[in-house]
């Protein structure tokens, strides 16, 4: 269940690092923190349904969201995966009507969530924010056209090969490691796979020298697994 918190020094430390925020001044960022409530949810709660009015928009200060749709079957099919600093649903101040996709979260999560509304209301006054909004938009869309580029032309170890490689720390010359900020079924839904062709894909990639053991992640040669 979705509980409110009271915003202390903490909460608002964590919405001042909200991505969306990067690029407001102080009068700005006030105003549109005016617009927003600090809620925690807990593992696996449901934040909206597909097709619910879209009153609020989220940032997500800490833990994982996940962004999915469901068909008349039950089969649901995920969207995308937000981590702290992202924001979703940010769409609907334009587009208005229902939410397009569910959101759930994947942890013990800290969101903020914005009145639509209210932030709607703001943008004559305070142009940047709209245009804080709209780099937003911009960077969920080269992420989804990254994603569906990453589907057609990569094989499931290609595409955890490009992960590893994009979040690992080198160690040396040749030598690298990661550990996974998240359990590995949320990592196959970022890249979406199935956990079992996620499991498959780790074991093609033993012969290029990547050892997994619970989520760390080490690579013991970096350029072959580029080269992948």
């Amino acid at each position: 269940m979705n509980r409110m918190l009271m915003p202390g020094s903490r909460e608002r430390a964590l919405l001042s690092r909200a991505g969306i925020f990067a690029e407001l001044n102080g009068a700005e960022a006030e105003a549109l923190r005016a617009c927003s409530t600090v809620i925690s949810s807990a593992s696996h709660d449901i934040l909206f349904q597909e097709g619910e009015p879209g009153v609020y928009f989220y940032s997500v200060l800490e833990g994982y969201v996940r962004l999915f749709r469901l068909n008349g079957e039950g089969r649901e099919a995920d969207i995308r995966i937000c981590e702290p600093g992202d924001s979703f649903a940010e769409c609907l101040i334009q587009a208005g009507g229902t939410y397009r996709y569910g959101a759930q979260s994947m942890d013990n999560t800290v969101l903020a969530r914005f009145h639509i509304g209210k932030v709607r209301a703001l943008l004559a006054e305070y142009p940047q924010i709209g245009t804080a909004i709209m780099h937003s938009l911009s960077l969920h869309l080269l992420a989804t056209m990254e994603c569906l580029a990453n589907d057609r032309m990569q094989t499931a170890p290609q595409r955890v090969a490009h992960y590893i490689l994009s979040h690992c720390v080198e160690e040396s010359a040749v030598a690298a490691s990661l550990r996974l900020p998240f359990p590995k079924n949320l990592l196959a839904r970022k890249l979406g796979l199935a956990p079992e062709a996620l499991s498959r894909a780790f074991s093609t990639l033993k012969s290029a020298g990547v050892t997994v053991r619970g989520r760390v992640i080490a690579i013991s040669d970096v350029n072959t697994l580029r080269r992948i």
